[in-house]
Formats: structure tokens, C-alpha cells, sequence
């Protein structure tokens, strides 16, 4: 149990440091702007606790040898994930048992989140961030799927946040794409980035920002849509993206704060 234990721990502290995470706080803010009791925003949020590391896990399971081969990757836990394959396997099925568990329990469409995120994030995982377009359209889709564990069944106000998450993902994964562009063309991975270049990957970078502040203008007000508009005028960087990818969720961290703002405050939408 020790293995499986340190093995979990070790995979949501890297995401953590990472900031790779990011959509259990968005999903935080999405729980408090819709005013869910305290107690359902504990177990919701919680339950998105354990749904990240059980994905985040499975990915680091299934690229356990391309990871053990990056210079860019922590080869202290890689290494011991290797090692402890079995180990690794029974802590995935006992996030799973456990999350199965509690949306039987506690019900609130928890079983969703955790059937489409958490197929989603497998299949992205196993095969489609080896597919040109399909990666970042599969992390559009993990952009809403994960933080549907804070919006109860029948939420509109949720949907709207959530759909604008699904932009925000488009832009991310885009930027880690390009991040990655390198390493993927040498390694023989076909990504989005690595089929059409960098120069008109950029290009599908901007696109993506525009309808995430189109879709903020539509649903919140034609204010909003500046500050995510605002990434438009950032320089993209040839090389080491980090800063630029730190620049960027900012301006769209803020974005969602203020729409969360407007709901639970009860601002009108559309």
C-alpha cells in the first residue's frame, strides 16, 4: 500500500507544482459563483481532487517510457513508477472504485464528469494526443468534462461557464503544442503544432482567442471580451513558452473570475 500511496502523492504534487491542475480551481470558483452549499462544494471539489489524480496517473502510466527518455520530465518519480507498474495499476483501480463509490452515493451528475473526463482524459491520453487537430480538440472537451463536477444537473448558468472553460482549454493546449513542438517532431509524435508548424499554429492560437472573447462578449458582456482579447497583443515566443503560457492564464484566470463575479452576483446573461 505504501507504493501505491507514494505513487499517487508523487504524481499530484508534479501536476501541482506544474500548475497542471488548474481546472480543479476553475471548477472552485464555478461551485462558489453558482452559491452551492458548503458541504456539496467540499465533496464536489474533492471528488475533482481524486478525478485529476486518477487521470493525471493514468497518463503517467501509459508514457511511463516516453517520459523515462525526456530530459524535461522527473525522473525520480518516473523512474519509481516503473518499478512499481502493479503498484501503479492498483492505485488507479482504487481511485476508480472510490470515485464509482461516491457519485453512486451522493449522486449531483458526479457520474458524468467521471465516465466522459475521465474517458476523455484516457483516450487523449493512449492515442489522441498522437492526432493532429483531434488533441486540442480533445482538450476543449476535457475542459468542460472535468470541471463538470462543480455544476449540478440542469445548471444553465454552470453550462455557460463551463463552455467558456472549453475555449480557454483550446488555447492552452495550443500553447503546449507548440511548447512541445520539438521534442514531438524528433521523437516522431504528430501533433497539432508538429503537422501544421509553428507560424500557422500561432495563427490557430489567435483564432481560438477570438472566439473565447466572442463567447465571453455573447454571454457576459462585449466588455469582457477585451481582456481575453488582450492575449492578441502578447508576443509568442519562438522559444520557451513558460513565461508566455504564464502570461496567458492570467488574462483568461481573470476572465473567468470576473464571469463568475457576474453569475453569483446574479448579472444577467446573454
Amino acid at each position: 500500500m505504501r507504493a501505491e500511496l507514494k505513487i499517487a502523492a508523487d504524481v499530484a504534487w508534479y501536476r501541482l507544482r506544474r500548475f497542471e491542475m488548474a481546472n480543479l480551481g476553475a471548477a472552485g470558483a464555478i461551485a462558489v459563483a453558482l452559491a452551492l452549499p458548503w458541504g456539496e462544494v467540499f465533496v464536489r471539489l474533492a471528488f475533482g481532487a481524486l478525478l485529476n489524480v486518477l487521470v493525471y496517473l493514468n497518463n503517467d502510466y501509459l508514457d511511463v517510457a516516453e517520459d523515462a527518455a525526456s530530459p524535461t520530465k522527473d525522473r525520480d518519480k518516473t523512474r519509481f513508477l516503473a518499478e512499481h507498474r502493479g503498484a501503479a495499476l492498483r492505485a488507479q483501480l482504487g481511485l476508480l472504485a472510490a470515485l464509482g463509490l461516491i457519485a453512486w452515493l451522493w449522486g449531483g451528475g458526479l457520474v458524468w464528469p467521471l465516465l466522459l473526463g475521465g474517458g476523455i482524459c484516457w483516450a487523449y491520453s493512449a492515442v489522441l494526443k498522437h492526432r493532429p487537430f483531434v488533441d486540442v480538440i480533445a482538450m476543449m472537451i476535457w475542459g468542460v468534462t472535468m470541471p463538470w463536477v462543480a455544476v449540478p444537473p440542469d445548471s444553465a448558468l454552470g453550462w455557460a461557464l463551463l463552455l467558456q472553460l472549453g475555449l480557454f482549454s483550446g488555447v492552452f493546449e495550443t500553447i503546449q503544442v507548440m511548447r512541445d513542438h520539438d521534442e514531438d517532431r524528433d521523437t516522431g509524435v504528430r501533433t497539432t503544432a508538429v503537422a501544421l508548424g509553428q507560424a500557422r499554429t500561432r495563427w490557430l492560437l489567435r483564432g481560438l482567442v477570438v472566439a473565447a472573447g466572442l463567447y465571453a462578449a455573447m454571454q457576459f458582456g462585449w466588455w469582457l471580451a477585451l481582456l481575453p482579447w488582450s492575449v492578441l497583443l502578447l508576443p509568442i515566443p519562438s522559444t520557451d513558452l513558460s513565461g508566455y503560457w504564464n502570461r496567458v492564464r492570467l488574462r483568461l484566470g481573470a476572465t473567468l473570475l470576473i464571469e463568475c463575479a457576474l453569475v453569483y452576483f446574479g448579472a444577467a446573461i446573454g
